[in-house]
């Protein structure tokens, strides 16, 4: 039965077995309770915020786009 709001998706067998094994004795209480909770945090690592530039990349960059006409 499809939960309002859900897709549904298939996976191997034996990697729905695996998983049940894994979530066996655990606070996890379903096979799609864990591949839920693996595609968020894999997903959410894509979003991480981008690494800041050091101080003397950021001027080679601003000497950069001033040799353009982009700054003054």
């Amino acid at each position: 039965m499809k939960k309002k709001g859900h897709k549904e998706v298939s996976i191997p067998t034996s990697l729905y077995k695996r998983i049940e094994e894994k979530i066996k004795g655990s606070d996890i209480d379903s096979v799609s309770s864990y591949v839920i909770k693996a595609l968020e945090k894999s997903l959410s690592k894509g979003e991480e915020a981008p690494e800041s530039l050091s101080k003397e990349d950021e001027e080679k960059v601003k000497e950069r786009l001033r040799a353009l006409g982009y700054l003054d």
